[in-house]
């Protein structure tokens, strides 16, 4: 039997694993946290991994897709001989759910089960209590929210992370990377370099690599002033600064610094600037229970009804009914 208390640990046995899914769970992240597993059995013409599949009531799952996957056992069944259970679930997860299984992961836990956060499925873990004083991620847009709710987890902004018999990822195709890394802790770096190859994958990233993709690579030959424009707008959200004052700090005329922006964003400075307020404007209505007023001026702006307006203009809808949609 596999050392359930490391999930590194080496074995020639087969491993137990359960899936429990969660509705509006991501197809990309599940696919990428158990077909690493399947290429893994079937490269080794053997059984490595057997996976199980759990969900409410056993009855079928949508995901966010809209597409459903097909019904597995009642998660009030997982039996607590399991080696590994992931849990896929979406990222937020709705607010006041009574039906999570939270009793269920505290037993898991418990039993030494190890653990799997795998998109929503790391706060899923955190609700239960069983990240409490383990190194945990998440997707990155979640952190700032999670840090709050959840201050005993020891959060990480890698991409993923491997805590003693508790694993979670940033989600999507971290999923993959943090799979490949337990397939070659298990069996070794030679198959997991092979499963890598069957995805075409140039390399397994690691664990510590971050998770944003870096201001530079996103504006790829970018000048400098340009990136250090834009870091300045996401440095100073909640009281944004003039097109003036940016040029003042970069050392730059505001002409050439349009310019910039013009020629690079498509864009002049004011409105990528009201863009990037706008999108944390509606990163906070939907994940935080914040009044949309102190969400307005949090964002730059100075009153709930320019908020409003400006809100409803970009995005089609009032800051209320993002809220209830």
């Amino acid at each position: 039997m596999p050392d359930t208390s490391n999930p590194l640990s080496t074995s020639s046995s087969s491993r137990r694993v359960g899936v429990l899914t969660l509705p509006g769970f991501s197809l990309l992240a599940q696919a990428c946290a158990l077909e690493p597993l399947m290429v893994a059995n079937q490269l080794a013409g053997g059984r490595l991994y057997r996976v199980q599949a759990f969900s409410a009531g056993g009855r079928e799952v949508p995901s966010l897709a809209e597409l459903s996957l097909a019904a597995g056992q009642p998660f009030e069944t997982v039996p607590d001989t399991l080696d590994m259970l992931v849990v896929c679930a979406p990222s937020p997860l709705p607010a006041g759910d009574e039906s999570l299984p939270l009793a269920c992961l505290r037993r898991l836990g418990r039993s030494g089960t190890v653990l799997v956060g795998v998109g929503g499925g790391t706060e899923l873990l955190a609700r239960a209590g069983v990240l409490d004083g383990y190194r945990a991620t998440l997707p990155w847009q979640r952190f700032a929210a999670f840090t709050r709710a959840f201050p005993r987890v020891r959060l990480s902004q890698q991409l993923f992370e491997i805590d003693r018999d508790r694993l979670t990822c940033g989600g999507g195709t971290a999923a993959m990377d943090m799979m490949m890394t337990l397939i070659a802790a298990h069996h070794g770096s030679e198959l997991a370099e092979r499963v890598s190859e069957h995805f075409v994958l140039e390399r397994i990233r690691m664990a510590d690599e971050p998770q944003q993709v870096p201001l530079r690579t996103r504006l790829g030959h970018a000048p400098a002033q340009l990136v250090d424009a834009v870091q300045l707008m996401e440095a100073n959200i909640e009281e944004p600064l003039t097109t003036h004052e940016l040029a003042e700090h970069l050392g730059i005329s505001r002409r050439q610094l349009e310019r910039l922006f013009k020629k690079y964003l498509q864009a002049v400075p004011g409105r990528y600037y009201l863009d990037l307020r706008l999108q944390e404007a509606r990163r906070l209505l939907r994940e935080s229970e914040q009044p949309a007023g102190e969400i307005a001026l949090k964002t730059g702006f100075s009153s709930p009804a320019h908020f409003s307006t400006a809100y409803r203009n970009h995005f089609g809808v009032t800051p209320r009914e993002e809220r209830l949609s």
